[in-house]
């Protein structure tokens, strides 16, 4: 973790947005030899399954192979179009 003055991080923005990119580490803003911000960079982006992978390898085998089961059962009914969904707030 960095520490680096307002003043620092104002003169050279792009510099500093550029280094917490490429460097993944966070950065603690200080004014008068006091921490008053932190910028912290955002984690990768992941999608849906990438996320569920992760989730998947973290369960036991008989909870992953309930929570597989339950994800195909539930594919299996939602194969409607949007025209076929209905309008929660007609009358």
């Amino acid at each position: 973790m960095k520490t680096l003055t307002v003043t620092e991080v104002s003169r050279n923005f792009s510099a500093v947005m550029d280094g917490i990119e490429s460097e993944q580490e966070e950065i603690v803003l200080v004014r008068n030899h006091r921490p008053i911000a932190r910028l912290v960079p955002e984690p990768p982006a992941q999608n849906a399954l990438e996320v569920l992978g992760d989730l998947y390898r973290t369960l036991d085998d008989e909870t992953a192979d309930a929570l597989a089961g339950a994800i195909r059962t539930g594919r299996k009914g939602k194969r409607g179009t949007l025209n076929e969904l209905r309008n929660p707030w007609a009358s």
